[in-house]
């Protein structure tokens, strides 16, 4: 049986949805974004030009009108019936937080087809902790981007036990087919390869700065000259955007999670410092 994706939905226009969908259809493939109202469509549209205009600076292939084509031939959808009706492939970015994760796939499976291969993009969950919500968990599995996909190309592909081998397969191909380069982890493991890395860092420099041992510019230089590494963990959260992170730490179980949630919280989410989206996070940054 061949698998054939042709037709992609993405389940929430963020700053990772909307780069997946934006890449996604760049790479020629049928393109639907989902997200819960005409207020984040209306956002959704912005980004989808911001991107544009990086492409076509940054992207091999971006000029000549490619990257505004793939932004004009985005759908969106309010309306999560008619987003997934037609779909061979849903990846899902939803805002990190189990619940909504699992209502979410309550939903798609009702609404999608039968052959609709269902995907998350979840930084820190199990997928096993939402298959028997999917009520197709032999299509189900993780596919997990990095931030600034048409530079940082990973995708990491994990299934769980139940997971298809040929849906895997075909996960595999797909991400290959949209430029990444596919990661396949042989077992589940919360964060994936990127996160189970990652993750430590970026607490353990919200720790640091939020315990008052050194201020965020601090903590970035000597991670900069120390490792050559191109960004420190503060540069890094803001790329990211600090409202999936504050999600993770405010539902983690693990010592000091919720008060790092706090301390980004009344610091910087309350005061509209979300990171480069808008920006000014740690950083400021100019339109």
């Amino acid at each position: 049986m061949t698998i054939d994706i042709r037709k992609v939905t993405v389940l929430g226009t963020g700053v990772l949805g909307s780069q997946i969908a934006f890449q996604t259809a760049f790479s020629g493939f049928e393109v639907t974004a989902y997200d819960i109202d005409d207020k984040a469509l209306d956002a959704a549209r912005e980004r989808f030009v911001k991107l544009s205009e990086i492409y076509k600076s940054q992207v091999a292939g971006g000029g000549d009108g490619k990257a505004e084509k793939a932004a004009a031939g985005i759908t969106l959808r309010s309306d999560l019936e008619q987003a997934v009706a037609e779909a061979d492939l849903v990846i899902e970015a939803v805002p990190e937080v189990l619940s909504i994760k699992q209502d979410t796939y309550t939903k798609l499976g009702e609404f999608a087809p039968e052959r609709t291969i269902f995907a998350t993009n979840s930084s820190t969950l199990l997928p096993s902790d939402m298959a028997a919500f999917t009520g197709r968990p032999d299509r189900f599995l993780a596919l997990h981007f990095a931030n600034q996909v048409w530079q940082f190309n990973t995708a990491e592909v994990m299934g769980t036990p139940e997971t298809d081998p040929k849906v895997y397969q075909a996960v595999v191909d797909f991400a290959s087919a949209i430029g990444m380069v596919p990661i396949e982890l042989h077992r589940e493991k919360a964060g994936y390869v990127l996160n189970s890395l990652l993750v430590p860092l970026l607490n353990a420099g919200m720790s640091l700065s939020a315990g008052g041992y050194a201020e965020p510019e601090a903590v970035d230089k000597t991670w900069r000259i120390a490792t050559g590494a191109p960004l420190g963990p503060f540069q890094i959260l803001d790329v990211i955007g600090l409202t999936t992170p504050y999600n993770i730490l405010v539902n983690s179980t693990e010592p000091g999670g919720k008060q790092l949630a706090k301390w980004l919280k009344d610091n910087y989410i309350d005061k509209g410092k979300l990171g480069i989206s808008s920006g000014e996070g740690f950083y400021k940054y100019s339109a």
